[in-house]
Formats: C-alpha cells, structure tokens, sequence
C-alpha cells in the first residue's frame, strides 16, 4: 500500500492527478494557442510568430521617437 493507503484508493488519486494534469496542459494550449510547426530553415530574426508584439511594438516606437529627436536637433 503506497502512502498508508489502499491499492484502489491510491489508483484512483493516481487516476484524477493525470486527468487534472492533461486538462491543465490542454486549457492553456488552447489559451496561448502555441505555433507547434517546425520550420525547415532556421527563420531570420523577426519571422517568428512567438515575439512579443507588445514589446515589439514599444521598441519601434522608441527608435521612431528617438529619430524624431535626433530630426528636432538637426534644424
């Protein structure tokens, strides 16, 4: 007897942990929907659909700020 407990009490806990652990891993592949394909080339930087885009984002918007300063200083 595993634990102190009997063999179909354990089997049965056994049992629920696996199915709470499958369910777990299937709710958050559906909620991030990850990109399973494997691309034959390594992609070049920028191609790869799991960048942050909110970071991404902030980052273009720094450069463009920072040329916009940059123009600001020139006239």
């Amino acid at each position: 007897m595993p634990a102190g407990v009997s063999w179909p009490r354990y089997l049965r806990m056994f049992g629920a942990s696996v199915l709470a652990m499958f369910a777990g891993a299937q709710a958050v592949h559906q909620y991030y929907l990850p990109d399973l394909t494997i691309p034959e080339v390594p992609p070049k930087p920028g191609e790869l659909r799991t960048e942050l885009r909110g970071y991404k984002a902030r980052e273009e918007a720094t450069a463009m700020l920072e040329q916009l300063k940059a123009e600001e200083k020139v006239d």
